[in-house]
């Protein structure tokens, strides 16, 4: 579904002009498709219509508070790695019962409020954390619902910064631990065993990983159910990836990987937990910067935005590709070009030598695939603001995070008051 493109020569987000939302809220800004958002989440509710699936958006990918609870009206849980998400899930509408509270760090406070919050269950990646969510929850006189995740030593096939299923990464339980990790959580007060979770990384985007990795999931639920636990429900994990290049990197659907899954586990009769986030989010926004400079240089002509790596960090961090579009495809000539944002470093690119219409100072340039991911890992490094973030509805928007202003953000800062010399 294009939710982006050119209406008659211009740049649009569904049917409202990049250029009529510069005007209103300035540059650089997100902007977000409600349609775009509301077609992934009904692919994936199609793909796993016939079997029990409660789908949890992964929270991590995009935070704003009006896209939770967009996805919470459609129907939709939450997968959270930290008391701020869980905060702004229940914040957004979505109940306790759905959900799930992922993360290799939780706290003692964390597992705490979790628990006070009456969450649908903790995916546990250590024994130690184990120990914390038993002794908190004897504490409220609470059980809580885990499920150990299990890493399965398979190779997602991705990116090695979002790589999470390998032997050499720091999530979850080694597989060949599984048995003792059940039997020692089966033993221990306040603790209820209700399934397993596997996430082998993201950004997916071949179907073999999964399949691999459901294989061996299928086999420790039946050895699991052998040594007398009881595992109703398997979470999926999430990490479906999706196209950054225009039709030039094909990804699987939802549809084909519920039918990998249901290949696999299927015959267990387990619930299925999925934690889709980029699939989600991901297609559905855009970056929108503003040429200052066209720089020339002896070799490469750089073209200057206002938009910086502090405000969307993909690019600089993973080398990620992003395709690039321009307000407008109505002029003839065209030019290579280096795009380049103003923060003091190198790493400061969105895209080397992308052909883009001839540009001016002005002229809009957007980054597309920026819904996931971009957001939420912005920085005020150089002391830039934060963006301002727009959802877009058939014709009209509306700013879902204003711009704060420098005042804003300084007053954060405590000013140094010297000692009494006396």
């Amino acid at each position: 579904m294009a939710v982006f493109g050119y209406r008659k020569g211009k740049y649009c987000a569904e049917k409202v002009s990049v250029r009529r939302i510069a005007q209103s809220c300035g540059t650089p800004f997100y902007c977000y498709s409600r349609s775009g958002i509301e077609a992934a989440y009904a692919d994936y509710v199609a793909a796993f219509a016939a079997c029990d699936a409660l789908i949890c958006y992964a929270i991590k990918a995009n935070s704003n508070q009006s896209i939770i609870g967009l996805l919470g009206a459609l129907g939709a849980g939450a997968d959270v790695v930290s008391e701020g998400e869980l905060r702004r899930a229940i914040a957004a509408g979505i109940p306790g019962d759905k959900i799930v509270y992922s993360g290799v760090a939780k706290t003692a406070t964390e597992i705490e409020f979790a628990l006070r919050s009456n969450i649908r269950q903790f995916n546990v990646e250590s024994e130690p954390e184990l120990e914390q969510i038993s002794a908190a929850a004897v504490r409220l006189g609470k059980k809580a619902n885990v499920a150990f995740r299990i890493n399965p030593d398979v190779d997602a096939l991705t990116h090695e910064k979002i790589s999470t299923g390998k032997v050499e990464n720091k999530f979850g339980i080694p597989w060949q631990s599984a048995g003792k990790a059940y039997a020692r959580a089966a033993a221990m007060p306040g603790i209820n065993i209700c399934g397993i979770d596997i996430h082998i990384g993201s950004q997916i985007t071949h179907l073999e990983p999964y399949s691999l990795a459901f294989e061996r999931v299928a086999e420790m639920v039946e050895q699991l159910r052998g040594d007398g636990h009881t595992i109703s429900s398997i979470d999926l994990g999430g990490g479906l990836g999706i196209d950054y290049r225009n039709g030039a990197e094909p990804v699987p659907t939802p549809a084909q990987y519920a039918e990998v899954a249901m290949s696999k586990l299927g015959h267990l009769g387990c619930q299925f937990i999925l934690e889709p986030g980029r699939s989600l989010v991901g297609a559905a926004g855009i970056l929108v910067g503003r040429v200052i400079y066209v720089k020339r240089g002896s070799q490469t002509t750089f073209l200057i935005v206002d938009a910086a790596m502090n405000d969307f960090l993909r690019p600089s961090m993973y080398d990620a590709h992003h395709s690039i579009s321009s307000e407008s495809d109505g002029n003839e000539k065209s030019q290579v070009y280096d795009v380049v944002g103003p923060v003091c470093e190198t790493g400061d690119t969105f895209g080397h030598e992308r052909t883009l219409p001839q540009q001016s100072p002005g002229d809009l340039i957007i980054i597309e695939g920026a819904g996931a991911y971009g957001s939420v890992m912005a920085s005020t490094y150089n002391t830039r603001c934060l963006v301002p973030e727009v959802l877009v509805d058939g014709n009209e928007f509306k700013v879902i995070r204003e711009r704060p202003d420098y005042s804003d953000l300084i007053g954060l800062d405590v000013p140094w008051e010297p000692p009494d010399a006396g």
